[in-house]
């Protein structure tokens, strides 16, 4: 990352063209100065060689200590980011180990012009880059309206001549940390051929990603990792697409950019090629073995058009479906999954992994990682906390399959199946116990998986809808106004939720100061007597 000059090293080279205080035109050096700190990038694409840097430092922490594990939400829009990262600096100080992940989903659900859709690949390729945009725009300008506050109580101590709440701006100006945090950001299957793949991968770097997260599955045939229907591309086809996302990330300079290789084939049994293996110990004769086969026998002969393969001995027929796909052996993904992850990571030059699984179970994430760190001791992974999961009633039963293994409880003491998630069980051992599992779950599958970055996929979609909703059923309800004070605005105010000044939010101030900077005194502000977001001034 860039080095930002501090205040005074702008304002010094500054006064030694203007040692006047000002531009021949008027312009103070401090509005420069204050426009310049503003500006913490100038183009996405530094963003991006940036932030490659930042997860580079990330990763290395983690390797040093597992309970340094970094975190995102998945996020549809910019404000949905910019609110994010204000929240965590509020809790924490800092917004250091917080990412934003950019979900192929919510794009497809709530981001394309097709309208409504399901995460099948059917939305633009131009919707990802757009979001990818627009997120950064909304961070950067979170940067702007920070900025603007800071010089505002500078040019106070200023006008009081009081020196040391000078000295304490100015050294607040210089320690400000960007809400420019790194994306992850999923590029699908690759939108077609390694050259889309590499085509996108580059218009997605630009817009500022220093992640691109790609799965192997067949680009034409995407299916959301918790849909069936799933299909696998050969290994090679996808390290092809591994370094087309590398090369598009070493030709545009960004060095340190990361890439998550993401597997379905825990869930996915079906393959739409059978790649050519000339090699017994090759990529593809790792991916043939376990393609499902019968035997060829005079009842069961193999007829024109059909494929045999030579296996222990003997030729035989692999299955194929009506619609063309080969199926693979039942209950072969826990070891295709771990076949997938070393190729990616020793052939395909991936930095991290995705497993895609059908239940949040740390010991069978565990178990996965520890067969692929006998092979790459340092393998990391990127983990999936999924909406698609019914975290409280997997956990739940987790813990009543443990406790009855431990004999701690009965049959008869807990429900089996969907009755173990009634609010009856909330204040139980049982649903306290899995409610303290489902807490340190990140944490569990940091130390013990391998898990170096944890992501909710889908939370903004989930939590609009469950917002609205709370809102909607009290306003039209017989609550009226009420439900508005209540749920939202009283409960910004007393958090401290910036967004409750919203005019200010979206930068308001940031524009009265500009004004200022070149109209003075005759600048028409907003942020007058007459400004409703006053009442707010005081909280």
């Amino acid at each position: 990352m860039r080095q930002r000059k501090t205040y005074t090293e702008h304002n010094a080279e500054l006064i030694a063209r203007y040692p006047e205080g000002r531009t021949p035109g008027g312009v103070l050096v401090d509005d420069i100065v204050q426009l310049r700190l503003q500006n913490t990038f100038d183009m996405h694409l530094d963003i991006a060689r940036a932030m490659a840097t930042v997860m580079r430092a990330d990763m290395a922490a983690y390797d040093a200590d597992s309970s340094k594990f970094t975190q995102s939400l998945g996020c549809w829009s910019g404000f949905h980011a910019q609110q994010m990262v204000k929240s965590v600096k509020r809790l924490r100080g800092t917004a250091k180990g917080t990412y934003v992940y950019l979900s192929g989903w919510m794009v497809a659900g709530l981001r394309n012009r097709f309208g409504h859709l399901p995460d099948q690949s059917m939305h633009e390729k131009t919707a990802v880059v757009d979001l990818i945009e627009e997120i950064y725009v909304s961070l950067r300008q979170a940067d702007e309206v920070a900025m603007n506050d800071l010089f505002k109580d500078l040019r106070a101590a200023r006008k009081a001549g009081d020196k040391a709440a000078e000295a304490k701006a100015i050294a607040a100006i210089d320690s400000f940390e960007t809400h420019v945090v790194p994306i992850i950001a999923d590029i699908d299957a690759g939108f077609g051929n390694e050259h889309a793949t590499y085509l996108l991968a580059k218009e997605m770097i630009k817009a500022g990603a220093c992640c691109l997260q790609i799965e192997n599955q067949v680009s034409d045939a995407k299916q959301c990792g918790h849909q069936d229907g799933k299909v696998t591309v050969p290994r090679e086809d996808f390290i092809e697409k591994l370094r087309a996302c590398r090369l598009a990330f070493e030709e545009l300079g960004v060095e340190d950019g990361v890439i998550v290789a993401r597997t379905d084939s825990l869930g996915a049994g079906l393959t739409q090629k059978v790649p050519v293996s000339k090699h017994s110990g090759d990529l593809a004769a790792g991916y043939i073995k376990w393609l499902k086969t019968e035997p060829i026998t005079t009842k069961n002969p193999i007829r024109e058009g059909e494929l045999a393969l030579y296996r222990d001995g003997e030729f035989v027929k692999p299955v194929r479906l009506p619609n063309g796909l080969f199926p693979f052996k039942e209950n072969t993904g826990h070891q295709r999954v771990v076949e997938d992850c070393i190729a990616s990571l020793v052939e395909g030059g991936a930095d991290l992994l995705w497993i895609e699984t059908d239940t949040p179970n740390v010991d069978e994430i565990a178990g996965m990682v520890s067969e692929i760190r006998r092979v790459v001791p340092d393998a990391k992974l990127t983990y999936n906390n999924s909406p698609s999961f019914n975290w409280t009633l997997n956990l739940r039963k987790q813990v009543r399959t443990q406790w009855l293994a431990e004999a701690r409880i009965g049959l008869d003491d807990y429900p089996d199946g969907a009755a173990l998630m009634s609010a009856e069980f909330d204040d139980t051992d049982l649903g306290r116990e899995a409610d303290a599992r489902l807490q340190r779950f990140q944490a569990d599958i940091a130390a013990r998986a391998g898990v170096f970055h944890n992501l909710i996929t889908l939370p903004t979609f989930h939590l609009t809808a469950k917002s609205v909703d709370e809102l909607s059923r009290g306003y039209f309800g017989p609550e009226r106004m009420k439900a508005y004070v209540t749920t939202v605005q009283r409960e910004e105010i007393r958090r401290g939720v910036s967004a409750v000044k919203h005019q200010h939010e979206v930068g308001s101030d940031l524009g009265d100061t500009f004004k200022e900077m070149v109209a003075g005194e005759r600048a028409l502000k907003a942020g007058g007597h007459g400004n409703t977001m006053n009442q707010f001034s005081a909280e």
